[in-house]
């Protein structure tokens, strides 16, 4: 190929996938909790179905049911990374919390076969919303009092 010649197609290196183990463990697990996530006064998911992962190197993430969390209040983002051993993550942002909740959220919505069980789940960055609350699982929903 000469100097003035381009490429016709661009080359994406394959993606690496890697297998939980002994070196690097990921667990995942039933809460066995209530995770409530609020922003801006709002809740923005309120659940008792959510998972814990557990993953060498890193603090543990609550992941909440899509089902449990109000979609209308979460806007995609072109914004995308990847993990060798969950696959291709997908992120949200929260309007309603400005620019501080850019990003707030992400899903891996097909997760490779060592996590499956957070398809359909979302998992939210604790600094980017005003509060992710782990409660007693069958605790009520805490009232909100005006200063």
């Amino acid at each position: 190929m000469s100097a003035d010649t381009q490429p016709t197609e661009k080359f994406i290196p394959a993606k690496v996938i890697k297998v939980p183990g002994p070196d690097h463990p990921i667990t995942v697990t039933p809460a066995d909790a209530r995770v409530r996530v609020t922003v801006s006064g709002q809740v923005v998911a309120d659940s008792r179905q959510a998972l814990r992962l557990e993953e060498k190197g890193y603090p543990a993430v609550f992941y909440v049911p899509r089902a449990d969390a109000d979609m209308s209040l979460l806007v995609r983002t072109t914004h995308y990374t990847y993990c060798p051993y969950k696959g291709d993550c997908t992120y949200f942002s929260i309007p309603i919390g400005g620019a501080k909740s850019e990003f707030a959220v992400w899903s891996y919505e097909h997760p490779y076969d060592a996590v499956a069980e957070i398809r359909d789940y979302l998992a939210f960055y604790p600094s980017r919303v005003d509060s992710l609350e782990v409660l007693p699982l069958f605790s009520e929903p805490v009232a909100e009092v005006e200063p």
